[in-house]
């Protein structure tokens, strides 16, 4: 038999189970694959690398405290860094649904850094006596701690690499076709009816402060993930840990990871709520609903390009149908809205699983873990190709802009306070009913002089914003 079909016997206080020979992972992880063929969907690699900087900083913790042996711990803090930088990944291999508080996956952990360090040691994969995936790699640890403080660890990974430049990035480009398009007005709508005449930079600017916005909001809704559990160990009494633990390894991972990460003040009250996943959650599904509103926006606007508004031109990035030639459709925008219906479901699921717990734990964690940072993730990336695919490219049509400010019924709202509230009315049912512009019929009623008539109806004037100026004393 070849080397590479070889296979080895591992042992637990259950039986034995073959393995793979080149297999890093171990038995728990070889009974989690036989328990769960459920989606085919693996960890999610920012997941993964939370993880492996938990066990990077509970190893060099463990260390300095003389809880295990340095030279194991070093082993550890090795095998960890290997995996960091891109190797082995294919051994994490659980699907993401599984056993109750993540368990499988956790253990998975534990056994491919326990085996990876064997090797660096010398040693064969398996020979637990001397590198124990429980007894050295989770020395003072346990699922129930570790789990939550990856979930949080790994949100705060995908929010900073992925999620907030994103949102910076399209805020950027908000802001510059705002004041790109600002000198263009055009007819605003409610009710999907003629409004009053608007600047189209606004309605850029606008988008540009609604997502400035939720950038703050979600910057206040992580601040609680920033509280670690690690510690509590089983039931958040600290059991097999040392005293000194809790303190010094959120203060490594802190080092490691770029955070100001703290131990809770409370280390159970943290292993049981799941309130701060579920408080970030909502804050991703806040932002996704008004990013559902703005490309729904940016497809009315674009719509035509003969039969609809055909306000903005946004760019074509790929042929629109297999049997229509020449026609494109706002995909970028449409594929927004599904990633966002996709992050509301998430949310559901979320706030499903946090009520879900009993007594000192909760066991749907491996799903909030998966459905929270998989949201951050696609909306990161979602954002980013929206904006480079769609939002840079944006063009304005200013002609049909004008005419939509010219024709739009509301203008009959500036001569109110000239005219009165009736007079306008019946001139706007007159417009409609024969054609005939506003200004014709005012002149033709000489209810105002065409000099008086053309500041009033003065589109460029009308579509300024009307700043607010404080009260005096304020």
């Amino acid at each position: 038999m070849s080397n590479a079909n070889a296979s080895r016997i591992e042992t637990d206080s259950m039986g034995d189970r073959v393995l793979p020979r080149g297999a890093y992972y171990g038995i728990q992880t070889q009974r989690a694959t036989e328990n769960f063929p459920i989606s085919g969907l693996k960890p999610l690699p920012t997941y993964v690398d939370a993880c492996l900087l938990i066990k990077k900083a509970a190893a060099l913790t463990n260390g300095e405290l003389g809880c295990i042996a340095p030279d194991l711990a070093q082993v550890i803090v090795q095998a960890c860094d290997e995996i960091l930088q891109g190797q082995l990944r294919d051994q994490f291999v659980v699907d993401i649904y599984q056993a109750g508080a993540g368990t499988s996956h956790h253990m998975n952990v534990n056994e491919v850094l326990a085996n990876r360090g064997l090797e660096i040691l010398g040693d064969v994969k398996g020979n637990y006596a001397r590198l124990s995936p429980n007894d050295h790699v989770n020395y003072g640890q346990s699922t129930n701690d570790v789990i939550p403080s990856a979930i949080r660890l790994g949100s705060l990974l995908a929010l900073a690499h992925t999620l907030y430049p994103a949102l910076t990035g399209a805020i950027a480009t908000l802001q510059h076709k705002a004041d790109e398009f600002q000198p263009i007005v055009k007819a605003a709508r409610t009710h999907l009816q003629d409004a009053v005449p608007i600047r189209l930079g606004e309605s850029f600017r606008a988008w540009a402060y609604i997502l400035q916005d939720h950038h703050r909001r979600l910057e206040a809704a992580v601040t609680d993930l920033m509280a670690l559990g690690l510690g509590g160990s089983a039931s958040g009494t600290g059991l097999n840990t040392h005293p000194q633990y809790a303190h010094r390894v959120a203060t490594i991972l802190g080092e490691l990871s770029g955070f100001p990460l703290r131990p809770a003040p409370h280390l159970m009250a943290a292993m049981q709520s799941m309130a701060p996943f579920v408080a970030v959650s909502g804050a991703l599904r806040n932002l996704a609903q008004d990013l559902v509103k703005i490309s729904h926006d940016l497809r009315l606007m674009d719509s035509g390009p003969m039969t609809g508004l055909k306000e903005i031109q946004l760019p074509p990035v790929q042929p629109g149908s297999s049997i229509m030639p020449g026609k494109y459709n706002p995909v970028m925008a449409e594929m927004t809205s599904m990633v966002c219906f996709q992050v509301m479901g998430y949310d559901s699921a979320i706030a499903l699983c946090a009520q879900a717990g009993q007594l000192e734990l909760n066991v749907m964690m491996p799903l909030i873990a998966y459905d929270l940072i998989h949201s951050i993730e696609i909306l990161g990336n979602t954002i980013a190709a929206l904006d480079q695919n769609c939002l840079q490219g944006i063009t304005a049509n200013p002609e049909r802009c004008r005419d939509y400010g010219e024709r739009t019924l509301s203008l009959v709202t500036a001569l109110n306070p000239h005219i009165g509230y009736l007079n306008a009315a019946a001139i706007a049912k007159e417009s409609l009913e024969t054609g005939k512009t506003l200004r014709q019929i005012v002149l033709e009623q000489d209810l105002m002089d065409a000099d008086k008539l053309a500041t009033v109806l003065d589109l460029e004037q009308m579509s300024q914003i009307v700043q607010s100026v404080p009260q005096s004393g304020e």
